[in-house]
């Protein structure tokens, strides 16, 4: 299965995401601090990354920025994830390199579904 980065500053969102992602087998690993993300995708090197936008200190749209410019980083699959739905929103991560951009709240479905989607 996949190797998946979490990112988001909610421990509480956090530990559904991993859960989700553990039930398919998938390993995660977690990250609440959003300026630990960039290391830690190019020490880890996941498969894919979902990203929440909303993180105080760096939003995920500027941690997504970050890794695009990384050349260590910029080929990694990233999802973002928020509460921030709509259309303008999705279309502006989308613009920054998403892949894909699901909002919350989340079914278990949605997730894995982009997941999928995303790394196959």
């Amino acid at each position: 299965m996949a190797k998946i980065l979490v990112a988001d500053d909610s421990t509480a969102d956090l530990a559904l995401m991993e859960s989700i992602l553990r039930s398919e087998a998938h390993q995660v690993i977690t990250v609440s601090d959003p300026t630990e993300v960039e290391g830690r995708v190019a020490a880890e090197r996941p498969d894919l990354v979902l990203l929440d936008v909303v993180m105080p200190g760096q939003n995920g749209y500027e941690v997504l920025r970050a890794l695009r410019k990384n050349a260590l980083t910029q080929g990694v699959k990233v999802v973002l994830v928020s509460s921030k739905g709509n259309d303008t929103d999705v279309r502006w991560g989308l613009r920054q390199g998403a892949s894909e951009y699901v909002t919350k709240p989340y079914t278990p479905a949605q997730i894995l579904d982009s997941v999928r989607r995303v790394v196959g």
